[in-house]
């Protein structure tokens, strides 16, 4: 199986923005983002179907970030809006064999169904 490659992190203050790229190389997986913080377990971020029909955002990410994909390049973003300290994390992405839209997203936030998993990049937003 092709690794999952994250890039995109960095430091930014609050209120500033970041777009994550993961290469995904031929996947077609349901693929997701999450994130974990120091002491903090692993929190469902976002996630996007195989087609990019049907996403799903966690309620502190739904109104700031958005998760997308390109298929034709095998790689899902994650444009970060409007960041706030509290979204400072670990962020992984990662891919579902098992998951797809005929489950229903709602099931998409469940990390023990990802099957690969990126080695993550730090975001760290200051106040």
């Amino acid at each position: 199986q092709a690794q999952l490659v994250e890039s995109g992190g960095g430091l930014v203050q609050a209120g500033g923005s970041l777009r994550l790229s993961c290469a995904a190389s031929g996947s077609r997986d349901v693929m997701g983002w999450f994130r974990q913080a120091p002491g903090k377990e692993r929190e469902f971020v976002a996630a996007i179907s195989r087609s990019g029909r049907n996403l799903r955002y966690a309620d502190s990410a739904k109104d700031r970030f958005t998760i997308s994909r390109d298929n034709a390049n095998n790689t899902v973003y994650l444009q970060m809006d409007s960041l706030k300290p509290e979204d400072t994390a670990v962020y992984y992405c990662a891919a579902s064999v098992s998951l797809s839209a005929a489950t229903g997203s709602f099931y998409f936030s469940n990390s023990g169904r990802y099957d690969r998993w990126g080695q993550g990049t730090q975001v760290t937003v200051s106040s």
